[in-house]
């Protein structure tokens, strides 16, 4: 594992896993959507799109050509709290990803005509979300939860900020944010170091300096949120949010392990109690989100509208039962190896340990190596799972949504996550 600046003072993280033929390289910024100003809702994630669309020196075609012919791949995400463009490709041809990726990092063109046609594709991705209601619910459900917060934002902006975007608006954003300094590019897999770093400094232009973004995020404001999509589809999805902690706590650590127990595997106890002994649902979950200032644990089923509110009622009654007597020790253990062992498997991949590192390295300006991480699990006790339950299981401060054909038990519902039933 190394940690290097190149010249224009963009940070390089990297591990060498000798043992294999590829390497996974990400470039890392911090351009999410919690960063967009006013009249900017989706611009992180529509640059995305359009870094794409050509240079100065290639067309869409050729980098999707040139990529093709080292049989490569090419491909980027938004989040909340950054943007991430990667590909993976044999250790021969690291110097071609690395001139791709540098390439529509530092000289997208953002033509307008592109802009233009690029504004259809993106009005499609988001109703392609509307379309999908475990994405649509859950989505209402966390912008609940952090309602008034920059969280709240959507990632894709809506039909109305995106149909509104310019090449003038755009690249002001990348201006402020698209910068060395402001990103991280992450490598693993067969390489050698020195070469690496000479081929990213030849590739990687000085576009000047910025500062990381400065926003404030991540701070929820306690109480009961409950809002409700009418959709003409066969299920009901019901999903609900309950306060967590930030990452790099202690705590975040005992909620990983609290949610795998509850809802997180086969052998949880929501997956067992109701699809398994019930048969009320065919997908039902739970899972924990961590950011640098607060966390959540998100709650999810589908089922059909008559089991609609006893399978709510299950959920919220699992977590009452999990709140006054705790997880058995057999449950914590099994938790711990099962974390464990996903962990381990996932650093099997060159693309999984170059993601791995490069968000750490840019979120928190760090990474824990292998054995930190499996130490930090093997360290929650039973006492740290009692000390968080008060916090994770308090569902005086719910945020929730519904989606479906829910007008006849909505009511129910509403009384049931609300506790006024």
């Amino acid at each position: 594992m190394f940690s290097e600046k190149l010249r224009n003072g963009m940070r390089v993280v990297g591990e060498r896993m000798p043992g294999y033929r590829s390497v996974s390289m990400g470039v890392w910024i911090n351009a999410g959507s919690v960063y967009e100003h006013e009249g900017e809702q989706g611009a992180a994630h529509f640059i995305e799109h359009m870094l794409f669309k050509g240079t100065e020196t290639r067309s869409a075609s050729m980098i999707a050509e040139q990529m093709d012919a080292v049989g490569g791949n090419l491909n980027a995400f938004t989040s909340k709290e950054c943007t991430c463009f990667y590909g993976r490709v044999l250790e021969r041809d690291i110097n071609v990803l690395a001139d791709i990726l540098a390439d529509i990092l530092c000289n997208s063109l953002l033509d307008p005509d592109d802009i233009e046609l690029e504004k259809g594709v993106v009005c499609e991705e988001i109703m392609m979300v509307e379309d999908s209601p475990e994405d649509l619910v859950t989505e209402t459900a966390v912008a609940a939860f952090y309602e008034g917060d920059p969280l709240e934002k959507p990632i894709l902006g809506t039909r109305e900020s995106v149909m509104a975007f310019s090449h003038d608006g755009l690249a002001r954003y990348m201006e402020r944010l698209y910068r060395p300094q402001n990103m991280v590019l992450s490598a693993a897999g067969n390489f050698d170091k020195d070469a690496l770093l000479s081929a990213l400094d030849r590739s990687f232009t000085d576009r000047g300096t910025a500062m990381a973004p400065s926003v404030e995020f991540g701070l929820h404001k306690p109480a009961k949120r409950i809002r409700f999509i009418g959709k003409d589809i066969e299920q009901v999805h019901i999903c609900f949010c309950l306060p967590g902690f930030p990452k790099d706590t202690k705590e975040n650590y005992a909620q990983l392990l609290f949610s795998n127990a509850l809802g997180g595997s086969m052998s949880s106890r929501l997956f067992q109690s109701i699809r398994e002994k019930r048969g009320l649902a065919y997908s039902v979950y739970s899972y924990p989100t961590a950011y640098r200032n607060s966390g959540f644990l998100t709650f999810y089923a589908g089922t059909g509208p008559e089991n609609a509110a006893e399978v709510t009622g299950m959920m919220l009654g699992e977590i009452d039962k999990v709140r006054r007597e705790g997880l058995a020790p057999a449950e914590l253990d099994r938790a711990k190896d099962q974390l464990i062992s996903g962990f381990l498997m996932a650093q099997e991949s060159t693309a999984a340990r170059s993601s791995s590192i490069g968000r750490a390295e840019l979120t928190r300006g760090s990474h824990l190596s292998e054995e930190e991480v499996i130490a930090n699990i093997r360290a929650v006790m039973m006492d740290d799972i009692a000390a968080i339950l008060p916090t994770v299981c308090n569902t005086g401060d719910i945020s929730a949504a519904v989606v479906g054909r829910c007008k006849k038990c909505e009511d129910e519902l509403r009384d049931l996550l609300t506790g006024r039933g």
